[in-house]
């Protein structure tokens, strides 16, 4: 494990501490947590660019054309219609 050393605002360490003691966590296990939801985002982001730029709008219309043209289920249109 590597050790860290970070500066912080003083309103942003009052936070980390008010959430971690919620938590019943460490605020280094608050900030770990933080930090790797940050990083599993900006690889996700990474990726899915990634994987749109080897995408073809021909080959997506190709498949949409594929899915039948058929009415949606009931249950579906209950749900949309809620208030």
């Amino acid at each position: 494990m590597s050790a860290l050393s970070i500066r912080l605002p003083e309103s942003l360490h009052k936070n980390a501490k008010a959430f971690a003691a919620a938590e019943g966590i460490s605020v280094n296990q608050l900030i770990s947590t933080a930090l790797a939801e940050k990083l599993s985002a900006l690889a996700t982001e990474q990726y899915l660019e990634q994987r749109a730029a080897r995408g073809r709008r021909a080959a997506f219309l190709a498949a949409l054309e594929q899915v039948p043209d058929a009415p949606g289920d009931p249950q579906d249109r209950k749900l949309s219609s809620a208030p």
